[in-house]
């Protein structure tokens, strides 16, 4: 255990490069760097510039040549097909090393890039384990995304091959990936050579294309190969992430950097063990999954759970501590959205009651803010410590947080925690000005950014520069608002554009959210600012209830508007609360607030590529009509 929280943070701040030197010693390198901090030719910090590893080789084979070949390095459990499937580490490897081998016969090389579109099954990890040993730089695509979508990608970061599956599976129905794949490549300029095709054989339509290639029989027909040397700074993986223009953006992620920051992360951020079994309960398609399902857990040597369901209907809200017990796992990191969607079902824990948790010590939060509300209903029913933690895809790995495995600080409902100990996060003004505790404004991280961090963005440094570098010379904007306490804590209050401007009083939506959400009957709800004639910006709430609950939306508006009034004050000026079935929400389950502004404010408005159910945009257009709400007035 090292030292306490602020000593840590002082060596990691006052000493960085003696630090981050430090940390990637604890790594395995084919040629140990000797420049640990320089700069590209931007003038953009890089970490380990003159260092050569291999990931796949951390992740796999080094566990089996320190004697660990037999420990379960990967368990799938996929309650929509019915099936749970255990890989040790040498299973692991004869699949990733067979596979790799297999892309070479296709042609690709070390430098070319492929992108993987799969469901939550075990050979996407393989996919990305693959393609790192040899050096191809993968961009995975979130499963089911529309062929305009996956096309756009496509012709951004022009794969030399698509590694995709025949079907992914929801839970009342099969979808069908080879159809979206063709129908992907023929809307894209640029036409990949391969489709590498692993067929599940639910039933999916799979259409063959001369371009196709079976999996199972180029596995088959390969030879093992070995992992090949790439520099630090060489792009592991390109992952897209939601651009404001709708323009996707091409996070670029090193691999040196990565690796350390990933096993510096599982060590003193979640406090795993090695050996112990840990659950990121997202998807591969996002960063949560490339950062805590595939790379860090593996080279952390942990179990890791891929997980192929949901945390509802698959058979029923008790699913995720069904795995908790089943596979004893130690660390769990889900969305708060996911225990909300469990509270709704649940709502007095009473499943949980049902499963031994012995096993489990720690749960996180991420993805989003979590309510205290939500926070408060887990204490309830979990005994364990509940952390929520705040980072983005541009990060890769947590930048505020209890770093528990330094020291476990006393948790604040509604805060993300303290600053990572590498990390240099300040509270800025709209001119640049630092601001002081409980101020609120612009979070901002001072450079260099460390380890793991995003590189640039794939063919557009011009991007880059301007959505995070611009802004305030000599940080990173994070593009999102918060403020620190007096005793440092931070609490992210949202993107900077969930701030409303009441009659000139700037309120946090957010804040709002933390008292609509308190209400007994409220299982979700979503708090935006709408246009208002007269003041500028109004507040409206949309709330789901809570399954089960007999109220009258009149009256919960009445309860709810008193609860508003009563903990914020009359500035507040919320009058409307509308009652919804859902809230709409990207398939990672982040509420789409600005979505639900546009249609209240009647401005034209792109549906963003990652939405759930586009059913769910005419929903709420209905329901504001009848409410006669912002410009349905």
């Amino acid at each position: 255990m090292p030292m306490n929280y602020l000593e840590f943070y002082k060596k990691s701040s006052e000493f960085a490069a003696d630090f981050w030197k430090e940390q990637s010693q604890k790594i395995d390198w084919f040629k140990n760097p000797e420049t640990i901090l320089s700069k590209d030719a931007n003038d953009y910090p890089l970490w380990y510039a003159d260092g050569e590893l291999n990931a796949c080789y951390l992740a796999v084979d080094k566990h089996i040549e320190d004697g660990f070949g037999d420990q379960i390095a990967i368990i799938y459990d996929s309650p929509v097909t019915q099936t749970v499937k255990k890989y040790t580490y040498s299973e692991l490897k004869s699949e990733v090393a067979k596979l790799a081998g297999g892309l070479l016969s296709l042609g690709l090389e070390k430098g070319d890039t492929a992108v993987i579109y799969m469901p939550m099954i075990p050979q996407a990890a393989f996919a990305m384990l693959a393609c790192a040993r040899i050096g191809v730089t993968h961009s995975v695509v979130f499963g089911g995304f529309a062929p305009h979508e996956l096309a756009i990608r496509i012709d951004d970061c022009e794969p030399k091959l698509i590694i995709t599956a025949s079907s992914g599976i929801e839970i009342d129905r099969v979808i069908a990936y080879k159809p979206l794949v063709d129908d992907a490549i023929e809307l894209a300029n640029f036409k990949p050579e391969k489709v590498l095709v692993f067929n599940r054989k639910l039933g999916a339509r799979v259409p063959f294309k001369k371009y196709d290639v079976d999996y199972d029989a180029l596995v088959y027909g390969s030879e093992e190969t070995d992992c090949v040397p790439v520099n630090a700074t060489h792009p592991l993986y390109v992952l897209y992430t939601s651009g404001t223009t709708g323009k996707p953006k091409g996070i670029i992620r090193d691999t040196g950097g990565y690796a350390t920051a990933l096993k510096y992360s599982m060590q003193y951020i979640y406090d795993v063990k090695k050996g112990d079994v840990f659950w990121a309960a997202s998807d591969v398609g996002w960063v949560v999954g490339h950062s805590f399902i595939v790379y860090g857990p593996l080279i952390n040597r942990n179990t890791t759970v891929i997980f192929e369901g949901k945390p509802i209907r698959t058979p029923d809200a008790s699913t995720f501590w069904r795995v908790i017990e089943e596979h004893k796992v130690s660390i769990m990191f889900t969305a708060p959205t996911a225990i909300r969607a469990i509270k709704k079902e649940d709502p007095n824990g009473a499943f949980i009651k049902k499963y031994n948790l012995a096993s489990l010590r720690i749960l996180f939060l991420a993805g989003e803010r979590c309510d205290v509300a939500t926070l408060e209903w887990i204490n309830q029913h979990i005994p364990v410590p509940a952390i929520d933690h705040w980072w983005q895809t541009e990060s890769g790995w947590p930048m505020i947080a209890n770093m528990m495995g330094v020291e476990r600080l006393p948790v604040k409902p509604g805060s993300s925690g303290k600053v990572v100990a590498g990390y240099d996060v300040r509270i800025f003004s709209e001119n640049g000005k630092e601001l002081g505790p409980n101020e609120e404004g612009y979070v901002v991280i001072k450079l260099p950014l460390p380890p793991g961090t995003l590189m640039d963005l794939w063919k557009d440094n011009e991007r880059f520069k301007a959505g995070y570098l611009n802004k305030f010379p000599g940080y990173y904007f994070s593009g999102d608002g918060g403020y620190k306490d007096d005793e440092d804590y931070i609490f992210i209050t949202g993107r900077v554009d969930d701030v409303i401007n009441v009659a000139g009083h700037r309120l946090s939506t957010a804040e709002m959210e933390e008292v609509v959400a308190s209400h007994s009957s409220v299982a979700e709800c979503a708090v935006i600012g709408i246009n208002d004639d007269l003041k500028g910006q109004i507040p409206l709430a949309l709330v789901v209830a809570k399954s089960g609950e007999e109220i009258e939306s009149f009256q919960l508006q009445f309860e709810v508007v008193k609860l508003v009034r009563d903990t914020i004050g009359a500035v507040a000026s919320l009058r409307d609360v509308v009652m919804v079935e859902r809230l709409p929400k990207t398939r990672s389950g982040k509420i789409l607030r600005k979505m639900m502004r546009s249609i209240a404010d009647g401005e034209e408005f792109q549906v963003p590529s990652t939405i759930d159910d586009e059913a769910i945009i005419g929903e709420i257009r209905m329901v504001l009509e009848t409410a006669k709400i912002g410009s349905f007035k």
